[in-house]
């Protein structure tokens, strides 16, 4: 992604969302745009216009931590808004050294991280990247996961799965919902890994193949994917309504991320899941194993 671009959309679509009288100012003759001002954001900010305009231009290099929490301030940004701010302003800054050649391959998983995944009887588990390719799960975890399982293509990506899976809106009964929030997760995940070439490999092939995505992409908003609920609709079981928690791990070469998935016991979804194990436990001869994802 060319970061000037991302900087300008990010900030002007920002700016949009926010009315004179969300700001607190004077709403002075007729407007031909909806939202903020440059002049009004500058002036809620403290800095001189013709520095925000040059900000807004795409220029975040040399923007201060204070710069970017007055911008944040005058433009409301919540908390993950501001965290994709501010890697957009590192990602503007010179490209790192390179003191290694970066790896291509799947990141290595260590023991301890599969007996952790193996150890959560009743609870599907899934471990992912930062881009989203699911290289483990435990046997609940896959099991819930059957239909993006599946596919042939290694390693499993469930934003693929997504986008580009015909299985995906059934799977998903809030597919809309789902949907978006992940185009934001990795619009977060762009800006915080500006240099990984497989991750913009990706945006570009789902924003080539799925009309969707590229018309969320250009919205410019973000998501986090720490905790939530989210609805299933199994082909095996039917309806799930599991709690989700993202569990993020420090790795060696990219932090991975472990998802859990809960249902409160003797509700619906409680009921659910242990019939998920059992239909699990008859597919078990052939279905493959966490360690062959």
């Amino acid at each position: 992604m060319d970061n000037r671009s991302e900087v300008r959309a990010f900030l002007s679509s920002r700016r949009a969302k926010v009315s004179p009288e969300q700001a607190g100012i004077p709403a002075y003759g007729s407007r031909r745009v909806a939202g903020l001002r440059r002049g009004e954001v500058a002036a809620l900010a403290g800095v001189s216009v013709e520095y925000y305009t040059r900000l807004e231009r795409g220029n975040l290099a040399g923007a201060s931590d204070s710069v970017l929490e007055a911008l944040a301030r005058a433009l409301q940004l919540d908390d993950t808004e501001t965290a994709h701010l501010h890697h957009l302003a590192r990602a503007a800054g010179p490209a790192p050294a390179r003191t290694r050649k970066p790896r291509t391959g799947a990141p290595v998983i260590r023991p301890a991280i599969r007996q952790v995944l193996d150890s959560m009887v009743g609870v599907p588990a899934i471990l992912r990247t930062h881009r989203f390719d699911v290289l483990a799960a435990n046997p609940l975890g896959q099991a819930l996961y059957a239909p993006m399982f599946s596919t042939a293509t290694r390693p499993v990506n469930s934003m693929r799965f997504a986008f580009l899976d015909p299985h995906a809106s059934a799977f998903y009964p809030d597919w809309q919902n789902v949907a978006r929030q992940s185009v934001g997760a990795l619009r977060l995940a762009a800006a915080a890994n500006p240099y990984d070439q497989q991750l913009m490999n990706l945006i570009g092939e789902l924003s080539m193949h799925s009309e969707p995505f590229r018309s969320w992409w250009a919205a410019q908003d973000v998501f986090v994917h720490r905790h939530g609920v989210k609805r299933f609709h199994h082909p095996a079981v039917g309806e799930l309504e599991l709690a989700h928690e993202a569990l993020e791990l420090p790795g060696d070469d990219a932090p991975l991320t472990i998802v859990t998935y809960t249902a409160v016991p003797g509700t619906p979804s409680g009921d659910g899941l242990k019939l998920l194990a059992s239909w699990a436990a008859t597919e078990e001869s052939t279905t493959r194993t966490p360690q062959e994802l």
